[in-house]
């Protein structure tokens, strides 16, 4: 089966059509030139709002699918989670904003669709990913869950009917995420058997909603991964996108007492201002994980002596082909056991998704972005050989 790999363009800054144009222009190109220079190469393009809306303009549309295809940059798959601007100086919780409780994520969603479908060259299907519902807190009413699962049915059915029209296969996935109301496999699937598949045509939903499973999402929630793929193949939810991440791990236990508060300080260089960076401790292998919104937050709850004999995971996107830097490691093994489970299923589209280059600390980042995007790109592209 043949995979497509991409890597996601909300590492760029820009929520307009023109500043996302230069961003391909820019960034993507240089990537390309470093990676696949004699054949295309997959982007995992990132629209935001104010630019999906613009390319409802067909002349718009079409200069862009132009453009696109002269330079040999395959948008499969569009990230349709962030709203608004991704790059402003606070993000925190307003990127789950509008949530799908709210008419303007059905309408912005319907804008994604039409781009890319005609963004796409004919035969190719496309995928996008959205968010969770919404983040966990409050609890919403169940009056609101049938509402998202409403809207979700319907895009459901208008991507059916597209596919009968012209043949376009495209499907909408549903990216769980730490302290969402979707964070793990198990809340996917009770929320397809609760609100999405009764009374629905079950082919339809099961066709066209799919799962984006996020390799770091899962890690920070201490989720095996073979067992989220296992439970959603249970149940017939396919995994219609991979966002190929890793986060921040630390296994305490292994520390000296020196080393774990050293390990707090370099943690806490990571404990930025822009992106929510949940956070998950486990203490013991025989206690059960505590769970906060922010690094901030579980860093001060740390005590003095730095970080006890816990094991953390953060939600902090660090380049995918780091094993570890400092006193700290990284998920990054949990990308190899997810492809090599999922290599005799039908999942296609694997994008590099590591936004967080702007706000990595300075011994971290590097000098010219393309080349750090690139090495993540040849790294999976490395991984599907030898895994």
């Amino acid at each position: 089966m043949q995979r497509a790999l991409a890597y996601c363009t909300n590492v760029h800054a820009g929520a307009d059509l023109g500043q996302t144009v230069e961003n391909l222009r820019q960034h993507a190109l240089a990537v390309k030139r470093r990676v696949s220079p004699n054949a295309p190469m997959g982007i995992g393009l990132w629209l935001a709002a104010s630019a999906a809306r613009a390319l409802r303009d067909p002349r718009r549309l079409t200069s862009l699918r132009t453009w696109l295809g002269k330079h040999e940059l395959l948008p499969f798959t569009l990230n349709g989670f962030p709203f608004g601007d991704f790059h402003q100086k606070r993000v925190k919780y307003d990127v789950y904003q509008p949530n799908w409780f709210d008419q303007q994520r059905l309408v912005y969603t319907q804008d994604l669709i039409r781009a890319l479908d005609g963004l796409l060259p004919e035969g190719v299907e496309g995928s996008i990913s959205t968010l969770p519902i919404s983040w966990a807190k409050p609890f919403p009413a169940p009056d609101l869950m049938e509402r998202a699962a409403r809207y979700l049915r319907q895009i459901a059915v208008e991507l059916a009917e597209l596919e009968s029209r012209t043949g376009r296969l495209i499907y909408l996935c549903l990216e769980p995420e730490p302290g969402c109301l979707l964070q793990s496999s198990k809340d996917v699937v009770r929320f397809f058997g609760q609100f999405l598949l009764p009374g629905a045509e079950r082919a339809i939903i099961l066709r066209h909603l799919r799962v984006c499973h996020d390799i770091c999402h899962a890690a920070v929630m201490f989720e095996d991964q073979a067992d989220a793929i296992d439970r959603f193949q249970a149940e017939g939810i396919q995994i219609g996108k991979v966002q190929v991440s890793s986060a921040i791990r630390i296994d305490a236990a292994r520390l000296s007492a020196a080393e774990r508060v050293a390990a707090k300080g370099q943690l806490l260089t990571f404990a930025e201002d822009r992106y929510l960076h949940q956070t998950t401790v486990l203490p013991s292998e025989n206690q059960t994980w505590e769970f906060f919104d922010d690094l901030p937050e579980a860093l001060r709850q740390a005590g003095d002596d730095g970080l006890g004999d816990s094991q953390w995971r953060v939600h902090f996107h660090v380049p995918i082909f780091l094993d570890r830097f400092g006193l700290l490691g990284t998920t990054q093994k949990q990308i190899d056991l997810c492809i090599n489970r999922l290599r005799q299923t039908d999942t296609r589209h694997y994008e590099v998704e590591t936004y967080a280059w702007g706000v990595l600390p300075k011994s971290l980042q590097v000098p010219k972005l393309a080349d750090g995007i690139a090495r993540e790109m040849q790294w999976l592209g490395d991984r599907f050989d030898i895994c």
